[in-house]
């Protein structure tokens, strides 16, 4: 994965994992107990409630092998990968797996392997229809790792169109969890909603949508929530503001990309001189 996809996946605060509610949960495996975790470096919430299908048999060596995969660091990717597909593979039909999909989606991500996220993300979906998480960050991931090498880029867009349309409708109706504030649920929903949006704003970017990805992206900059802002969103909205001849917006969205520390700071202060010279000789479009 390019660097300003990576930088982008940690700014979004990696943390947030909205999956079920208890009653989703209940409609899909039976019934249910929720667990989570804290990130104790943003504050945010981290692990989704924990999804069991009551009639599973107990393992006591799966359980293990399952809680030595949750309890390794999001930062470990190399590790919670080599534990996540060493246990799919033994444990195929586990009650767990949902948790070590949208685990392995995580990790894929920070390592850039984005074929291998597509698919286990694919079988999360499938699996867990509803885990707005894995949703939103394939939605949000797959058009910005599309390349001049990417297969059947249309497709991929069109499944990132429908995970991110899928998350923003889903994501407001979960139940809170008991263990979280309000305060945390409400910054959880925003942070999936955010990517979301962003995903779609991607989609319309590389559609040549202009207008309708400068609104997925104003929504997108505006719910997230993150201490440190998305600077691609802030340079995507700028570019597409600039295509729309809405310069002086284009000039606003590169000021705030460039007040971010980051290999785009550059480019982003060379977007509001180039904004600004387009504003000086060309006139501006209506809104």
């Amino acid at each position: 994965m390019n660097v300003m996809g990576k930088r982008w996946l940690k700014a979004a605060g990696i943390a947030v994992m909205l999956v079920l509610s208890s009653g989703m949960a209940r409609a899909q495996y039976g019934q249910s107990q929720p667990a989570q975790q804290q990130n104790d470096k943003n504050k945010m919430p981290e692990a989704a409630p924990l999804t069991l299908d009551a009639a599973a048999p107990v393992n006591a060596e799966e359980d293990a092998a399952f809680k030595a995969f949750q309890d390794t660091p999001q930062t470990d990717s190399d590790k919670r990968i080599h534990l996540g597909e060493a246990f799919a593979l033994k444990y195929p039909e586990s009650r767990y797996r949902s948790p070590v999909y949208a685990g392995l989606v995580m990790a894929y991500v920070e390592k850039g392997e984005i074929e291998k996220m597509e698919t286990v993300g694919d079988k999360e979906i499938a699996l867990t229809p509803n885990d707005v998480q894995t949703l939103a960050i394939m939605g949000s991931t797959l058009p910005r790792a599309i390349n001049p090498s990417t297969p059947e880029p249309n497709k991929r867009l069109a499944k990132a169109e429908q995970y991110s349309l899928k998350a923003i409708e889903v994501t407001p109706t979960i139940a809170k969890p008991e263990k979280l504030t309000d305060e945390q649920f409400t910054l959880a929903k925003n942070q999936t909603l955010a990517m979301a949006h962003g995903g779609l704003g991607l989609v319309d970017f590389r559609r040549g949508k202009f207008a309708e990805a400068i609104k997925e992206f104003d929504q997108s900059v505006k719910l997230d929530p993150s201490p440190m802002p998305d600077p691609v969103s802030f340079y995507l909205l700028g570019v597409c503001n600039e295509r729309a001849s809405h310069f002086d917006d284009a000039v606003a969205a590169f000021t705030k990309c460039a007040a971010i520390p980051g290999s785009l700071q550059g480019t982003c202060k060379t977007g509001i001189e180039e904004a600004k010279k387009l504003s000086a000789t060309q006139l501006s479009a209506p809104k």
